[in-house]
């Protein structure tokens, strides 16, 4: 006899998928995407880009190494739930400190585990990213029309501001830098030469760690800092961080303010929501993808040299090419779809990429990056 199904996911189209749920119980709507990452389910989970998102994964073995502190990328995680086509397993690794299940149970997301996540993504990548309600119930009641409604009627992540959700509420400086062997994370080389503003529009630790390793003294102001918040702090370069929702919704408040950082002679790195961001003041457009990137396993060419870098990306929104500016050129380009990846500005520098080089893939194809922004500094003085 065939267990009773514990949870539910229910898409605005109709189909439903029964699995087994763990973590916590109850019920989400969101966006439903997938990653095609094999490793870093913890970091996806507290990615703050994933706001408002269910994430199915398409490698089966999730949670097999269990969490640990050390891998959070932001305090809490933000992904509304899970999909996993095999349920997670009691974790074996030295660094763990709890299991997936008990993790996302203390944290108040929903994981459904047992599901066929390669037709779940088949229908993601024909139809785009559906609307869906995500439930877990131990004692397997659904209201599946309820759950098909509220689906439907979900207004969805266009014209949502997430980022303002998911930053800070006040500034702070950031001091810790890349993880090191045997478990610890480094520090600053001291002193730390390079004064950076980090703008945090849902801004990973790694990126901030990153930024740190490469010798820049971070202080990080919330995403709704004015330009004149950001002078006060005297940077000698500023950075635009990741985030989630629709950067024009976003833009409506930073975009005025990248405009007037755009007029002073400062060095500007963007990255993700800050790459889209930084498209928007320079005056070209975005728009909505069909199923986004979202993985580990990204290849991008780089124009100018011809280098493919595998690159990690998590984006459901792309810098519409063809309404770049003149004097503003594309640096980087999907070998996906051709979507773009990257930008710079002519004789200035300005620049911003797509994915993300801080998560390191490759394993460190794009940290140069970072490296391009202190020589910016560096130059500038």
């Amino acid at each position: 006899m065939t267990a009773k199904p514990t949870a539910c996911l229910a898409l605005a189209d109709g189909t439903i998928f029964y699995g087994r749920g763990f973590g916590a119980e109850g019920e989400v709507v969101a966006e439903l995407v997938f990653n095609t990452a094999m490793t870093g389910y913890q970091e996806i989970m507290t990615d703050p880009s994933y706001a408002s998102q269910i994430v199915t994964f398409t490698f089966p073995h999730i949670g097999n190494t269990g969490v640990t502190p050390e891998d959070d990328e932001s305090p809490d995680p933000v992904a509304a739930g899970i999909v996993v086509k095999w349920d997670p397993t009691e974790p074996s690794n030295w660094r763990s400190t709890a299991n997936l299940g008990e993790w996302m149970a203390r944290r108040g997301r929903i994981g459904i585990g047992g599901v066929d996540t390669r037709r779940l993504t088949r229908i993601i990548r024909q139809q785009g990213a559906p609307h869906v309600v995500l439930a877990h119930d131990p004692e397997g009641n659904f209201d599946i029309e309820a759950m098909i409604a509220k689906a439907r009627s979900w207004s969805g992540i266009v014209g949502l501001d997430l980022a303002a959700e998911v930053s800070t509420r006040q500034s702070y400086r950031w001091e810790e830098g890349l993880w090191e062997w045997p478990g610890q994370f480094g520090t600053s080389p001291e002193p730390a030469p390079f004064r950076v503003v980090a703008l945090d529009y849902g801004a990973k630790r790694n990126i901030l760690r990153s930024l740190v390793a490469s010798g820049a003294d971070v202080t990080v102001l919330p995403a709704n800092a004015t330009a004149e918040e950001v002078l006060a702090h005297e940077p000698e370069g500023v950075f635009l961080s990741n985030g989630p929702g629709d950067p024009e919704a976003t833009g409506a408040y930073a975009v005025p303010m990248i405009r007037d950082l755009l007029d002073r002679d400062l060095p500007i790195f963007g990255i993700c929501l800050g790459h889209q961001m930084m498209a928007l003041a320079l005056g070209a457009k975005t728009v909505k993808m069909g199923h986004g990137h979202h993985g580990a396993n990204h290849p991008v060419r780089a124009v100018d040299s011809g280098k493919v870098e595998i690159t990690s990306m998590n984006h459901g929104f792309a810098v519409d090419a063809q309404t770049l500016p003149e004097g503003v050129r594309e640096t980087h380009v999907s070998l996906f779809d051709g979507s773009n990846c990257g930008l710079e500005v002519e004789g200035r520098p300005v620049f911003s990429v797509q994915y993300h080089p801080e998560a390191s893939p490759g394993p460190h194809d794009s940290s140069y990056l970072f490296g391009r922004f202190i020589e910016a500094m560096r130059a500038r003085r």
